[in-house]
């Protein structure tokens, strides 16, 4: 099977340049660009912004990158993939707002390829993975059941069990067992994508890439104006520390790129610009930073 990756890379960049257009409107401030190339082969586009008005930091990166063995990230659930040479594209981003009341939110879809040993009769190998999902600090259900229904139906036209199956997915992934909570309130994650065919899965795809700017700049239109002071600063900065802690320890995407030989500034750009931890503390009951443990945990948005 031909698998046709130069449909996936023109789409991939479009979508990153449709992201920060959308992205630059809710926030008002132009993304900085910086092309980049990998030594070991390809390379990639960052888009992104530090100090903005309404994004105090914020990357949507496109990368395309080659390598003559996959990482260990990449080959431990395909034992029988190891030491194939491989390629892998996609769009990342990670959004932190300067207003505690404006969630982050996340996005990434991707495609890899393992191609197949030369001079063989085995065939190249492809899998998409992607996703998205919000974490808020202070949550507003109206936001949560929004964010949730453009997830539901950007898969909808997949199958009545993508939505439910996906959902799952991204709560059990974003999920820091070390503090039992989830790291927001989810959305969709998936990832080995690979059947029925290439055409379907990618399709998909661009449906989960092309909802996120009906998923989350109508939340940044409706939360950046809201008044704060530096107790929301504070806690913002607190919870910051939670999405660190995912990122380092758990997220595969990261692991991948840093056992890849990825470009550390792009990979690391995902990390809020300041974060704080503290020891042994618990916000007031009763009160607005309280409130955000209830939304730590898998349950029904919609």
């Amino acid at each position: 099977m031909s698998i046709p990756i130069p449909s996936a890379y023109d789409y991939f960049l479009d979508l990153q340049s449709r992201i920060v257009q959308g992205l630059e409107q809710a926030g008002g401030d132009a993304f900085l660009s910086d092309a980049w190339t990998r030594e070991e082969g390809g390379g990639g586009l960052s888009r992104y912004l530090e100090g903005g008005r309404t994004f105090e930091r914020a990357g949507v990166l496109f990368s395309h990158v080659k390598g003559k063995t996959l990482p260990p990230s990449a080959s431990s659930h395909r034992k029988e993939l190891a030491g194939r040479s491989w390629e892998a594209m996609g769009v990342s981003m990670v959004l932190h707002p300067r207003n505690p009341y404006v969630p982050v939110s996340h996005m990434n879809v991707r495609l890899f390829v393992a191609h197949a040993p030369k001079d063989s009769n085995e065939q190249d190998v492809f899998w998409f993975g992607g996703g998205l999902d919000l974490t808020p600090c202070y949550p507003f259900m109206e936001d949560v059941r929004h964010f949730h229904t453009v997830c539901r139906d950007a898969v909808a036209p997949f199958g009545e069990d993508k939505y439910p199956a996906y959902k799952k997915w991204c709560d059990e992934y974003f999920y820091l067992k070390h503090r039992q909570e989830t790291r927001g309130v989810g959305g969709l994650f998936f990832d080995d994508l690979n059947t029925p065919d290439f055409d379907s899965c990618f399709a998909m795809v661009r449906s989960v890439g092309d909802s996120f700017l009906s998923a989350y700049p109508p939340i940044v239109e409706k939360r950046k104006n809201t008044a704060y002071g530096e107790r929301e600063r504070s806690f913002q900065a607190y919870r910051r520390g939670r999405y660190v802690e995912f990122n380092l320890v758990f997220d595969r995407g990261t692991h991948f790129g840093l056992q890849s030989g990825g470009r550390t500034e792009s990979i690391l750009l995902s990390m809020p610009p300041q974060a704080s931890w503290r020891y042994c503390w618990t916000p007031e009951s009763g009160s607005p930073e309280a409130e955000l443990t209830g939304y730590l945990k898998p349950q029904d948005w919609i």
